[in-house]
């Protein structure tokens, strides 16, 4: 079931910009972030705080219809605002290309967090240097769909 709310969009006018592109048109065109142009997809989450919807483009990184979400933010220290929202309210909703699924966040851990990792470098490189460059470990979410 679609996520329902008030929507709060992202105070980035860079993050707007790229989700009111890709949902105007039905996921057809800004479907690759702009400044790598590898492909990504729409997560809409609840706010932890907020309570509020929120989305945000995510590098794509699929594997057998689950999808990886990587809270790098750029290496810097702190995780991305997005992290405390997935480990608050795990139910979301990705869209890739025109495909809109319910979807479930779970962080990993151990073996199934190393695939992942080495999945998402694979599909974008930069994410071994943002670990480089911040003594935090990054954390790896797997959406997994929702029900049957």
């Amino acid at each position: 079931m679609p996520l329902e709310g008030e929507y709060d969009p992202s105070p980035a006018q860079w993050v707007r910009d790229q989700v009111e592109l890709y949902e105007s048109s039905g996921g057809t065109r800004g479907t690759t972030l702009w400044h790598t142009g590898l492909p990504v997809v729409i997560v809409t989450m609840r706010g932890a705080r907020s309570g509020r919807i929120r989305k945000i483009p995510l590098m794509r990184v699929e594997h057998e219809g689950r999808y990886a979400a990587v809270a790098t933010k750029g290496g810097y220290a702190t995780h991305p605002d997005w992290y405390f929202n997935l480990k608050a309210n795990p139910e979301v909703d990705l869209q890739d290309g025109p495909e809109v699924r319910s979807m479930t966040a779970r962080e990993l851990t151990g073996d199934e967090k190393d695939r992942w990792w080495e999945r998402a470098v694979a599909a974008y490189p930069t994410y071994a240097e943002y670990q480089e460059k911040t003594d935090r470990v990054i954390p790896v979410f797997v959406l997994e769909p929702t029900g049957p």
